[in-house]
């Protein structure tokens, strides 16, 4: 049998039933429960409300079933992780489902919701487990949770353990178990080869670097991800106040959604040539900190001024983009924890994608509501470009107006790119601030199950 993740349960005999019911068929439904659960429902008054449940004992006392209700057919909102909240409802032990109405986005979403982070504090609770549903490919599933766990333990682990060189052994460990190479350059060679990235990370006592895995066959076609590794943002000079800081330690969230992804490609085994490039940094305050109004030189060769440090992920990911875009890739995506303005327009739960593809766009909007992983398009305005515009360089950093900020960050990366046939730029928060079922509170893997069926579709 392939490989489970520990969700889900390799011996199903004994496994008890999770019995899905709503409210429009809950008198058919209870006729075909067993007795005793059909007397105790009753008795206890169980109302099938979306996400209520009843634990329901057999005649001995211990538990023998769950009732679960979900949304019936008149809900003008069906949440389709609403499973997700099985994980912290049911006792220890193997439970199956009987009538869940995608059985596969309900098993997805068992897992993603018994998520926990004990890296610090080990948890004393016994998880229950879940016999996979007939018909769900286990290693396919066991695939997603395994690459959203990693994203979340990336996100969730502090800074002071998780900097560069961790970020580094990150994809080095990852590389390892999928038989990829790994390149690193930092010091002399970063700051020649790419200044932006040795600008932006240069005022930290950790170094900056970046860090390009390879896999797969370099007659395939070319797929690359590129993640903002910010690992921790003060702002720089134009330093943030203390409340903006912290969340900052999920500022590397485009890396880990990167990552994740990339797990889910190689684990597949997808006849894709990956590319996952990094650029490593901790964007801190000191006597060698970059400065507002000062310019630099990119990669690619234009001049950046500096119109605000604190705008600090559009720089490394120029570079970053600028490399990945020399060998003209198929598909190439890049992640980024990288504006408040996309944040304001869409809200925490909703990613911003820019593409200039539609079919691409198309594609990834259909996805995305199969599997229940959303983004939303924004447009990437073109007349807005002239708000980058600098009196004394190519281009600043930032627009000279409030306005329109996720798209003009936008714009700032496509100055980047020429070459690759599809360019999409997703704009993350990478993070629950309250946990729904299925989305603990803390860090998210957003949009890597999307874009996974997506690149499986093309290159299966």
């Amino acid at each position: 049998m392939p490989d489970l993740h520990p969700a889900f349960a390799t011996d199903a005999a004994a496994a008890k039933p999770v019995w899905f019911v709503d409210a429009a068929g809950w008198d058919a439904a209870r006729g075909k429960l067993p007795a005793a659960a059909r007397a105790f429902a009753e008795a206890a008054a169980f109302k099938p409300e979306a996400g209520t449940h009843l634990l329901v004992p057999g005649a001995d006392g211990a538990i023998v079933g769950c009732l679960f209700a979900v949304e019936d057919g008149k809900a003008k909102h069906r949440d389709p992780l609403l499973a997700g909240k099985l994980a912290a409802i049911l006792p220890a032990g193997v439970w199956r489902f009987e009538g869940a109405p995608d059985a596969r986005l309900a098993a997805l979403a068992f897992a993603l919701g018994s998520y926990r982070f004990t890296r610090y504090r080990k948890s004393e609770t016994k998880p229950p487990q879940l016999a996979l549903p007939e018909g769900v490919d286990e290693r396919a599933l066991s695939r997603a949770v395994e690459a959203i766990f990693l994203a979340r333990d990336l996100i969730n682990t502090p800074s002071n353990d998780m900097g560069p060189a961790e970020l580094d052994q990150a994809a080095r460990d990852l590389a390892g178990r999928h038989g990829a190479g790994v390149q690193v350059t930092s010091g002399d060679e970063l700051r020649r080869n790419f200044p932006l990235v040795h600008t932006v990370g240069r005022g930290s006592a950790r170094p900056p670097r970046l860090i390009d895995l390879v896999w797969g066959d370099a007659k395939y076609p070319k797929v690359t991800l590129v993640g903002k590794g910010v690992c921790f943002d003060t702002g720089g000079l134009d330093i943030k106040p203390s409340a903006g800081m912290l969340l900052m330690k999920k500022d590397m969230g485009g890396a880990a959604v990167a990552l994740g992804l990339a797990h889910m490609i190689m684990d597949a085994k997808l006849p894709v040539r990956l590319r996952v490039l990094i650029p490593a940094v901790e964007n801190s305050v000191s006597g060698d900190a970059f400065r507002p109004g000062d310019i630099f030189k990119s990669r690619k060769g234009l001049t950046v001024e500096i119109g605000n440090t604190d705008a600090e992920g559009r720089l490394i990911l120029a570079d970053a983009l600028s490399l990945a875009d020399e060998e003209a890739p198929d598909v190439m995506i890049d992640f980024s924890t990288l504006t408040g303005a996309a944040r304001v327009a869409l809200g925490p739960e909703l990613p911003a994608a820019f593409t200039d593809d539609d079919g691409f766009a198309d594609e990834l909007a259909r996805l995305a509501t199969a599997e229940a992983d959303p983004v939303w398009r924004l447009p990437l305005w073109k007349p807005y470009a002239p708000m980058l515009d600098s009196k004394i360089a190519d281009i600043n950093n930032i627009a000279g107006s409030p306005f329109a900020g996720a798209i003009t960050a936008a714009l700032f990366l496509s100055r980047f790119v020429e070459k690759a046939k599809t360019w999409a730029h997703l704009d993350l928060f990478a993070w629950n601030p309250a946990a729904k079922p299925g989305r603990p509170e803390g860090g998210e893997g957003q949009t890597i199950r999307a874009l996974f069926a997506l690149i499986a579709g093309r290159y299966r």
